[in-house]
């Protein structure tokens, strides 16, 4: 059937009428359309939203985006451990850095006098203690420079830290003190220390707690 066109007094084009069976063939091509776009719109969101099997990666859907099978995120940096936990090598290898830091800058800026109210020892390696004050001290000083610790960082590791571990180290009772009190005249000295406890070690068989002392009721 052929579309009719009805002509118009006001001498403007006619408007042209399709046919019903026209309407209907178009209204079922523009659905057919719809439903192809959605379907295709479903698809691309599932396939973006399911990881890869070989990656892991939720956005493996996306070209570019997924990283290749091989892929392995970089670890995390270790822990720091306190330096008299450490054996070996890699005791020597942070003594080493320690060392560095000690003699170039610590002391370099905060090192004042010797003196007998402030003794050093230029072989203060070899007192243990003494060690673990300054890795503790170095290691806070490595945390409150970083800018995560914002512009007070600095302030608070002398305040906190710096002030407190070298009135500790170099006290005149301190650790050192049997060490070099008069720059032109280094000496270096190990004092003892407390010897083991002479409590025999306990067995299985024998009491413990208050019992272990005597201190029942």
């Amino acid at each position: 059937m052929s579309a009719s066109i009805e002509p118009r007094d006001d001498g403007e084009n006619p408007a042209i009428r399709l046919p019903d069976t026209g309407l209907e063939s178009v209204e079922a091509s523009v659905r057919t359309l719809l439903e192809q776009s959605a379907q295709q719109a479903r698809m691309t969101d599932t396939s973006a939203l399911t990881p890869s099997p070989d990656t892991g990666m939720p956005f493996a859907g996306f070209p570019g985006i997924g990283l290749p099978p091989s892929y392995t995120p970089p670890a995390a940096p270790p822990e720091p451990k306190p330096i008299l936990e450490l054996e070996g090598e890699e005791f020597e290898d942070e003594l080493a850095a320690l060392t560095d830091w000690v003699d170039d800058f610590l002391m370099d800026t905060y090192g004042a006098e010797i003196t007998t109210a402030a003794p050093w020892c230029e072989k203060w390696q070899e007192h243990l203690d003494v060690v673990a004050w300054l890795h503790a001290l170095w290691m806070a000083y490595q945390q409150h420079k970083d800018p995560e610790a914002g512009p007070s960082g600095m302030f608070v590791w002398h305040r906190d830290f710096l002030t407190h571990a070298m009135a500790h180290i170099r006290a005149a009772g301190g650790p050192l003190s049997a060490c070099q009190t008069d720059p032109e005249r280094p000496e270096h000295r190990l004092l003892h220390g407390p010897g083991p406890s002479t409590r025999p070690h306990r067995t299985s068989a024998q009491p413990s707690g208050p019992e272990a002392f005597g201190l029942t009721s």
